[in-house]
């Protein structure tokens, strides 16, 4: 039952290159869209290699949600930076990603959810968010799943939404292939080659790849890239299942993307059935199987405050998952100790609403240019100096 989308196939063999500029690891969104913002710049000499097929891994979703609605300052300003690419994908690469601005609705079942959506709000408001506060009343209304009287508070950001990350993978990987990036599928990395602070080459299953230059976007599997290159990265794979209803002859009444913060429990339209999920407990590890484990504590949340969609009859689902870090927030820098070794990964949950926007900052890091924020709270050193981790209110 686990279901997964393969978005873009190479209908020609291409032949892997013996040298590169630089090899980017990981063929998901975000390693397409950071292909994409360096070949637009005219780095074209690049080697994308996946080890499956391009979007197969947790770029593989049916539908993922986009928003800038977070408490951290530059998670905010990586949802707005992401948005205004999602807004103009179709005219830009020709593919239309299905993007639907529902809006996002954060459910708070108690005071301190309360105050944490208003400061949350506050943020976001100051850096242009159109988001609001809103009574569980207008919550209701907005979404009549919800029993109002459960819900303390609630917070709702209507140019947020959702859209296909299949679509957007095949937007970037036509693009940086079109500008003359080498895209490699099936293509296993199997160790990396350096001598001291010198990245010498990449080995993979077709042969070796000479490059001084690596960017890690392997997602759940960058950890072992790291390891290969002896960079520590602090990723864990774990599982994260959903559920489609059944499609219905009256299509389901448009909602928001609506997310319970006490119970991590979330839904939202799906053509016209409603997908549901839940960031229920799992071990960390790389299990894809498909189970129905996951609906005890879905019925569980949704008796409390969406009692109409306990017990739902599911026609389909799907397995992937989520690369968290112990903070869970983005890994996203350069190595001190391996220059030449570049990162994007450990997204946690919201990597493909913010692919667009780290895309264009690991480009200019690439090229030792200054960004349009300093991401530089993100890198994973963060880890291992004792720095401030990143505190993020609005994720499950």
């Amino acid at each position: 039952m686990a279901k997964i989308t393969v978005p873009l196939e190479l209908t020609e063999a291409q032949e892997q290159p013996t040298t590169a500029e630089v090899v980017i690891i990981g063929g998901g969104v975000m390693g397409m869209s950071i292909a994409w913002h360096l070949a637009e710049r005219g780095i074209t000499d690049i080697v994308v290699v996946e080890q499956a097929e391009f979007g197969s891994g947790s770029s593989a979703k049916p539908l993922g949600g986009v928003r800038a609605n977070f408490s951290d300052p530059l998670n905010i300003a990586l949802g707005r930076r992401s948005l205004e690419e999602f807004a103009n994908f179709r005219e830009k690469f020709g593919v239309d990603i299905m993007l639907n601005r529902v809006g996002y609705l954060f459910l708070g079942r108690n005071e301190q959810e309360k105050q944490n959506l208003e400061i949350s709000v506050h943020e976001q408001r100051k850096q242009g968010v159109n988001s609001q506060m809103i009574s569980a009343q207008d919550a209701a209304k907005l979404n009549p799943f919800l029993d109002p009287k459960s819900i303390t508070a609630a917070s709702f950001s209507p140019d947020d939404g959702w859209a296909a990350p299949s679509k957007v993978v095949e937007g970037y990987a036509n693009g940086a292939k079109a500008l003359g990036a080498t895209l490699l599928n099936r293509t296993q990395v199997l160790d990396i080659q350096r001598t001291g602070t010198v990245i010498h080459s990449v080995t993979t299953n077709r042969g070796e790849i000479k490059t001084n230059s690596i960017i890690c976007a392997a997602g759940a599997w960058s950890a072992e890239i790291g390891r290969l290159a002896g960079v520590p990265l602090p990723i864990e794979a774990v599982r994260r299942m959903i559920g489609i209803t059944p499609q219905q002859a009256k299509p389901f009444p448009r909602i928001p993307f609506t997310l319970d913060l006490s119970t991590t429990l979330y839904f939202h339209n799906y053509q016209n059935a409603l997908l549901l999920g839940i960031s229920h407990l799992e071990k960390t590890g790389f299990c894809r199987e498909y189970s129905y484990e996951w609906l005890k504590e879905f019925n569980a949340a949704a008796s409390v405050f969406a009692p109409g969609l306990e017990n739902p009859e599911l026609a389909e689902g799907w397995a992937g998952y989520y690369e968290n870090t112990p903070d869970k927030n983005a890994i996203i820098g350069q190595s001190e100790e391996l220059p030449g070794f570049f990162y994007a990964a450990g997204f946690s949950g919201h990597g493909f609403l913010q692919s667009p926007a780290v895309g264009e900052i690991v480009a200019d890091l690439y090229q030792g240019k200054e960004s349009f924020v300093d991401a530089s709270q993100f890198t994973a050193e963060r880890f291992r100096t004792g720095g401030s981790l990143v505190s993020e209110v609005n994720i499950i």
